[in-house]
């Protein structure tokens, strides 16, 4: 029989306690494998009186509540589970810090039908008295503060019920932060729980073996079969022999499958404590075919149903240039790019050059835009930058007669820096966007300008479930000409879900004749509060204000007021707002995919 194993639970298990392999299951499944039990079925049904605080955990756990659900349980298999139980339970709650529990087993019987009640007093809970860390290897003298980011997060204090899951639980996370810096063969070497029943008190203590520190070495790279190998080198922020560290891993991982060539990503590396200097990384690549095409369709309260898609190819010219088609259609805007990109250079920079052309048409006025142009850009841990040459030429459209045409020559600067807990569902940090660029009239502009856009979003945690979020947005065209002779795209409105909430998509602006026209000046400002009642569901009140104008000095702010419901979708966080504007006497509902830009 080398070589295999027998589990006599396999025909019967439902699912398994945790943490344990049931004694109980292990006998009644094996009267039932070998023959022993009586050809007589029992039928039953089982009441658990205990405590909120363990009966869910006995009434999923407790296997004569388990196999209660279950029509071919014999007469000796009860008689034996009936038995078993007071030994379960205690083996059950002691998980939960309950280790002196008092179980009294009642069967009865009416109209031939059994029926079992459990009932269980947990006692006591056992409370944690004392926690000790202890810590071996380099860190105890190379780095105190990787020592105290371990001890941060070891989540188990003195004073704290005890439980097992809880446990393990902190000993884990200290065990990884430990790893997550400088300490990839960090292990445990020793942990011990003592437990004193009588007086329901619980001594923790771990001892952590750092081991040396890791550096890093060059990348292993496997799975690269259509596109060149050194795509991946190029766009490796990693120096050999820079300390090993998790974020850098990550940041590796993130700048890989920010290229468009590869469908996944995985990276290792080996944690030999042997050989810590310039450990090799392993990057292995599933990639994308040279066609693929992605589409999608949507809705949001300020643009209405969408439908957008992408054709690519990524191999044009046989040099790994990507070459996209992109487009998007929605009730207020129908939009079209084509672009050619190159491959990331040495240093990480993409070069490409496109095309765009973009129908607006909110708030009685439509803006046709037509751009060309080059752009350089680079995504490098948490921020990203582009330099771009754009030409635009732009035709605006109102109630007046008189449509309006300006074109100009903007070369412009974009930076986007990312600092947030969590990318998707961020708590903490903030997410800023610059912009800036300008024109010279004469150099294929019609006007002179300079242009400055900011965005800030600043996220603020209160506790573990209250959350405050912040957002400034200020957007400016300088010249000493009227505003017609500026690109309308380049220009500015604001008004909606991600703007100021309680008036209409791009509603404030410029009133001419109904028509709410692009101005030279835009600031806009909120403040929300969200308390999670789980982890998924929040609720939120927010306070909404901005201004779009043409002349600052006459500029009139518009504040909107509401409350809205968060949800932690798999997609990423839902918004449903309701908001009345004070200034405009209105109320507007919101639904957004309420992504951080």
């Amino acid at each position: 029989m080398a070589g295999r194993s027998f589990d006599p639970l396999r025909a019967l298990r439902a699912k398994p306690a945790p943490g344990r392999l049931s004694a109980t299951r292990l006998v009644v499944l094996a009267l039932l494998a070998f023959g022993f039990a009586a050809p007589a079925f029992a039928k039953y049904e089982v009441d658990i009186d205990a405590p909120r605080s363990v009966k869910k955990l006995l009434k999923e756990n407790l296997d004569i509540a388990r196999f209660a659900k279950r029509d071919d349980v014999s007469d000796d298999q009860f008689q034996f589970l009936v038995t078993a139980a007071p030994k379960d339970v205690r083996d059950l709650v002691a998980t939960e810090g309950y280790f002196s529990p008092v179980v009294r087993t009642d069967v009865t019987t009416d109209e031939g039908k059994r029926n079992v009640k459990v009932s269980v007093d947990p006692g006591p809970r056992t409370m944690v008295a004392s926690v000790q860390l202890n810590f071996t290897g380099a860190v105890a003298t190379e780095d105190r503060a990787q020592e105290n980011a371990a001890r941060f997060a070891f989540s188990v204090s003195e004073g704290d019920p005890f439980t097992q899951s809880g446990w393990d639980d902190a000993k884990n996370a200290a065990l990884r932060a430990l790893q997550a810096k400088r300490y990839l063969g960090a292990k445990i070497v020793r942990s011990q729980a003592r437990i004193n029943p009588r007086a329901h008190l619980a001594d923790l203590s771990v001892t952590f073996d750092s081991g040396p520190t890791f550096t890093l070495g060059k990348l292993d790279v496997s799975g690269p079969k259509r596109y060149p190998a050194w795509i991946i080198d190029h766009v490796n922020p990693i120096r050999e022999g820079e300390i090993y560290e998790v974020a850098r891993l990550n940041e590796l991982q993130r700048q890989i499958q920010n290229t468009p060539y590869y469908a996944s990503v995985a990276i290792d590396a080996d944690a030999d404590v042997n050989k810590p200097t310039e450990t090799p990384l392993h990057v292995k690549v599933s990639e994308y075919p040279y066609n693929s095409i992605r589409y999608g369709v949507g809705y949001a309260t300020d643009t209405g149903f969408h439908i957008q898609g992408a054709y690519s190819y990524l191999n044009t010219f046989n040099a790994a240039y990507p070459f996209t088609i992109s487009g998007r259609l929605d009730q207020t805007q129908q939009y079209g790019r084509v672009q050619l990109a190159m491959p990331p250079d040495s240093r990480g920079w993409v070069n490409a050059v496109f095309g765009s052309y973009t129908i607006t048409d909110v708030s009685s006025t439509k803006i046709y835009s037509a751009r060309v142009g080059v752009q350089r850009s680079r995504s490098r841990q948490n921020i990203d930058t582009t330099y771009s040459l754009t030409f635009y030429d732009d035709r605006l459209t109102q109630n007046d007669p008189n449509p309006s045409t300006a074109r100009a020559l903007v070369p412009a600067w974009t930076w986007v820096r990312r600092d947030v807990d969590d990318p998707l569902f961020p708590r903490r940090g903030n997410i800023i966007r610059a912009e800036a660029g300008f024109a010279v009239k004469g150099l294929l502009a019609d006007q002179t300008f300079a242009r400055l856009y900011t965005n800030a979003q600043q996220y603020v945690p209160l506790g573990k479930n209250d959350l405050l979020v912040f957002r400034a947005e200020f957007g400016g065209v300088f010249t000493s000409g009227p505003s017609s002779g500026v690109p309308a795209s380049l220009l500015f409105r604001a008004g909606g879900a991600n703007s100021v909430r309680g008036y209409s998509y791009l509603s404030i602006g410029n009133n001419v004749d109904g028509s709410i026209l692009p101005t030279k000046y835009m600031v806009t400002g909120s403040s929300e509060y969200q308390h999670w009642f789980t982890h998924d569901w929040g609720g939120a009140v927010f306070f909404d204000i901005g201004t779009a104008t043409d002349t600052w000095g006459e500029r009139v702010f518009q504040p909107g007021v509401g409350v809205g419901a968060r949800w932690r979708s798999p997609v990423g966080p839902v918004n449903v707002d309701v908001a009345y504007g004070l200034k405009n006497k209105s109320i507007k509902p919101y639904l957004t995919l309420g992504i951080a830009f």
